[in-house]
């Protein structure tokens, strides 16, 4: 079954949440507030998916030209997105690995392989070059 993309539900969305480039650290909050309950709708719709991409694009922006993370380190970036979501390593098993694994890269006895880089950029909703 194919979904169909319906212009009123988005229209509706964009009215709800009317997104717009984010110049606040307090409008970015909210938005990645917004960006977790879509990511947590089990069954979301294309119109959610498309809100959902938008809101992610526009923070990216904003956290690109706020935030310095020239001297992090990928295991440095990954424990700050883990603490800003209130992610446990328990949340990283099955996205990077078993229980060891997830273990020593969030430990950093282990770098982050090119794969897991690409498996946690999607998780995060963030360019998997951060992590390499």
């Amino acid at each position: 079954m194919t979904l169909t993309f319906d212009k009123n539900v988005y229209g509706s969305l964009l009215v709800e949440f009317q997104p717009k480039v984010v110049e606040t650290e307090e409008e970015n909050e909210k938005y990645l507030e917004i960006i977790e309950k879509l990511m947590a709708e089990k069954n979301r719709t294309p119109e959610q998916d498309t809100l959902l991409d938008l809101l992610v694009t526009l923070v990216e922006k904003f956290e690109d030209e706020h935030y310095q993370l020239g001297g992090s380190t990928p295991q440095s970036i990954l424990l700050h997105l883990m603490e800003a979501r209130d992610l446990r390593q328990e949340d990283l098993i099955g996205v990077i690995g078993s229980r060891g694994v997830v273990s020593e890269v969030v430990n950093g006895k282990r770098s982050i392989s090119k794969a897991q880089a690409k498996a946690l950029g999607e998780f995060f909703h963030v360019s998997p070059e951060l992590f390499i």
